[in-house]
């Protein structure tokens, strides 16, 4: 499918900047007249993709995550959020919910969370390596004038 338009943004694993990247993915989206429920969709599944980044793959150090966001033909938002960490061994087990590898602090409910308000998730991710995720989102037209 052909992309309309997109952006890259490179940003340290602080987490200082989860907000920043649903700032930045919810701004993105705005030219294609998002619903405000799908705008909170959007920002949720942002910050539960950034936040999995920082925590897990970098427990004990800084290290990079970039986030793409795409606009394709059909008005579907495609965002990607890769990390260079540490990877994770099983991805099928990670994305059941309420597993978690972040301590007692963390629900173990961010892939599941991302899925319920992404039409479509993809998780790839070799140890050693990081982890890529990638969501996509149809959003409704809406009637513009």
């Amino acid at each position: 499918m052909k992309e309309r338009n997109y952006i890259k943004l490179d940003f340290p694993s602080r987490s200082s900047n989860e907000g920043l990247a649903r700032s930045v993915a919810a701004a993105f989206a705005a030219q294609l007249d998002p619903t405000m429920e799908e705008l909170g969709d959007l920002r949720t599944a942002v910050s539960e993709a950034v936040t999995n980044a920082i925590v897990h793959a970098y427990p004990d150090s800084i290290g990079r995550v970039a986030m793409r966001l795409r606009i394709l033909d059909d008005d579907t938002l495609e965002i990607t959020v890769r990390d260079w960490g540490r990877g994770i061994e099983d991805v099928e087990r990670a994305m059941t919910p309420l597993y978690t590898t972040g301590g007692e602090e963390r629900s173990g409910m961010g892939f599941t969370i991302m899925g319920s308000f992404m039409d479509a998730l993809r998780v790839r991710s070799t140890p050693g390596r990081g982890t890529t995720v990638t969501m996509r989102k149809r959003l409704s037209p809406r009637i513009r004038r």
